[in-house]
């Protein structure tokens, strides 16, 4: 029987190249995110290549409905074997003293909370079972504070705090915690974080050739693939002219 790895905010970016990775390393596929024509669009071509894909439509700060959709499933989508908590978001650029309240709830609510209901849902199956991996994307961002990036990287230093609390908590049992760590990914991230402004986003990848999200979701699969008794605790990944989140070599 395939195993089922379940991938928050599986629409673009980071989630979905998470997704396509998965359905080639042979499992099968529940996405969630809060667009569900797009949703619909990828489980039309995983399927057509023989993977099956349950979609649930909802977003993670939504608790109420996150576990209505997990509620939902059938027994046979209950059995998850990896939990990969990627959906989360930057917004904004602005000094901490002239930030906006409502990008930093959207954060907060999104990166912390949504990742802690998704983590509260799912895992005690997890044990209950004797089996799964949870994989949470954090960010070079929660290893230091750079300029502007005040909250956001408040958001992902939980994040790392909050997979070390719940490794520790599960130490006595089978089941596998990973924090990847990615540094500049070109994704709709940039975008996002600036509200649309295409300009602004292409620059935060000019003179460097960033990471993708293949690159990233390479060590998702990776550390999901480890034997058994092998815990990819925490990785790092940086694009090659990056040394940290705050310098980075940029050609002219």
């Amino acid at each position: 029987m395939k195993k089922i790895a379940l991938i928050t905010g599986a629409t673009s970016g980071i989630g979905e190249a998470c997704a396509r990775k998965f359905a080639e390393g042979g499992y099968n596929l529940i996405l969630t995110g809060r667009n569900a024509e797009k949703l619909e669009a990828l489980k039309s071509q995983f399927e057509a290549n023989g993977t099956e894909v349950l979609l649930l439509v909802f977003d993670v700060r939504n608790r109420e409905k996150a576990a209505a959709a997990l509620d939902s499933m059938e027994e046979r989508w209950r059995h998850v074997d990896v939990l990969i908590n990627n959906a989360g978001l930057a917004l904004g650029l602005e000094k901490e003293f002239e930030g906006s309240f409502e990008d930093w709830e959207t954060m907060i609510d999104t990166n912390i909370k949504g990742l802690l209901t998704m983590t509260r849902l799912v895992v005690p199956g997890m044990v209950e079972q004797g089996y799964g991996h949870v994989i949470n994307i954090g960010s070079v961002a929660g290893d230091a504070a750079y300029a502007g990036g005040n909250v956001y990287c408040a958001t992902k230093a939980a994040v790392k705090t909050i997979t070390d609390g719940l490794r520790i908590d599960l130490a006595d049992t089978p089941i596998r915690v990973t924090n990847v760590k990615p540094g500049l990914v070109e994704t709709n991230f940039s975008r996002v974080r600036f509200h649309g402004d295409d300009e602004r986003a292409d620059n935060v990848y000019r003179g460097i050739k960033p990471l993708t999200g293949n690159d990233i979701a390479d060590v998702c699969l990776y550390a999901a693939q480890a034997p058994a008794h092998v815990q990819i605790a925490e990785v790092l990944v940086l694009a090659t002219h990056q040394a940290n989140g705050s310098i980075i070599y940029r050609e002219s």
